[in-house]
């Protein structure tokens, strides 16, 4: 990555927070001739006074402006390799904590939201969310928010009453597991108990669990693991399948993944016994269930199971057989799963080879979720403590791809 002009910084950044030149111009005081040629490097940018104007007004660390950086993208396409940043984040914030919805309860809109269109909308951010492309996802879920919440308040009193909250119960978690992957530990929660709320105003059970499995994990990023484990157990209980035949491929999904989750949270607690009886639970489902899965948007089945297990025994520091259960999964069930899944384990897979001393494959194990998904491992906060874990256990010199990766994710030496 060679050392860019100041003006392709500028241009780069101007595109990233969606600005004109024109609007750029005006919100700096400066003509629009003059953001041209400053992009186009034919007016240079000498003083300090105008670059530091210049960073406010695109919400930038001056120093990514006076700094290397890595070469924006060619041909108008996305910023595969850049994480997402505050701003995304603020935008979100912002959508959470709008409330003009509401107006529409006094005056509905002359059109009203077209829920074919909001329909497709939210499988697309599904799809985007599951991919691992959290900054295309973070830049379209502050209007898709919008939309579904415009919805939700238009057709409330209709025959699309119920499709409508169940919409707009998928947005809210949507937002909740992109917020809690980048660390927003709180907006996450806020947006999974809206979408619980939702989901019950739908009168879909399931879509409530699944929801409350999300209310868990955020609740979990608090630091929150004994009520994360108690609302996961409870609502696990009240949707157990029948013992007997009759139980849904949907239900078997749901109730396992709510097990998965109240193991993690018993692990966050250091409770062994739990964790165990949880994971035979889950693994009877996963047997019932007959292969990997994704209703309901829960990747659940056998190969789930075993991810889980891996991380389980990672948070009670039992490395050696986190390592031994990854090496159980099969190559193909594990390309199977969909990225966003693999990538998070890889995480777990990492902090289990440094806990038994093996950064060597700690490293790989992260360059190869660095390869898979760069923006998540750019944007995801967990990331970084990973990388300084496996930093800190290296004897010596470390592996020169694990420094790289650390310069990248801001990890200081």
């Amino acid at each position: 990555m060679g050392e860019l002009p100041i003006g392709r910084r500028v241009a780069y950044w101007r595109a990233r927070r969606r600005m004109s030149q024109q609007v750029f111009a005006d919100r700096l005081g400066k003509s629009k001739s003059w953001v041209d040629k400053v992009e186009r490097g034919v007016r240079r940018l000498d003083k300090f006074s105008v670059i530091y104007d210049i960073a406010e007004v695109l919400q930038v660390d001056p120093h990514l402006l006076l700094e290397r950086d890595p070469e924006p993208p060619r041909n108008g396409q996305a910023a595969a390799g850049r994480g997402v940043d505050q701003v995304e984040i603020a935008q979100i914030r912002a959508a959470l904590e709008r409330y003009d919805q509401l107006g529409t309860l006094f005056a509905p809109p002359v059109r009203p939201p077209d829920l074919t269109e909001l329909r497709k909308a939210v499988s697309h951010a599904w799809l985007t969310y599951q991919h691992a492309n959290g900054l295309a996802l973070a830049r379209t879920l502050p209007d898709l928010l919008h939309r579904a919440q415009a919805a939700d308040v238009t057709y409330q009193r209709t025959e699309h009453a119920a499709e409508s909250a169940h919409l707009l119960g998928q947005v809210y978690q949507i937002a909740s597991s992109a917020l809690r992957n980048l660390g927003e530990h709180e907006l996450a929660w806020i947006a999974a108990d809206r979408g619980l709320t939702a989901a019950q105003r739908a009168g879909d059970e399931l879509l409530a669990g699944v929801a409350t499995f999300r209310v868990g994990m955020a609740l979990l990023g608090m630091g929150r693991a004994r009520p994360a484990l108690e609302i996961n157990v409870a609502v696990a209980n009240r949707l157990a399948p029948p013992r007997s035949c009759g139980a849904t491929p949907q239900q078997l999904s749901v109730y396992g993944m709510l097990l998965l989750q109240g193991a993690m949270a018993a692990a966050r607690l250091g409770d062994r016994c739990t964790v165990n009886d949880l994971l035979r639970a889950a693994q009877e489902a996963a047997d019932r269930l007959g292969g990997d899965r994704n209703h309901y948007w829960s990747c659940f089945g056998p190969t789930n199971v075993l991810l889980h297990r891996v991380a389980a025994a990672v948070e009670l520091g039992d490395g050696r057989y986190a390592v031994d259960t990854h090496d159980r999964i099969g190559s193909d069930s594990f390309a199977a799963l969909v990225p966003e899944r693999r990538v998070h384990h890889l995480l777990d897979l990492a902090r289990g080879c440094a806990q038994v001393g093996d950064v060597y494959r700690a490293t790989q194990v992260l360059m190869e979720g660095e390869r898979l998904a760069p923006t998540e491992v750019r944007s995801r906060p967990v990331v970084r403590k990973v990388v300084d874990e496996v930093l800190r256990r290296a004897r010596g010199e470390p592996p020169r791809a694990l420094c790289e990766l650390a310069a990248q994710v801001g990890v200081g030496q």
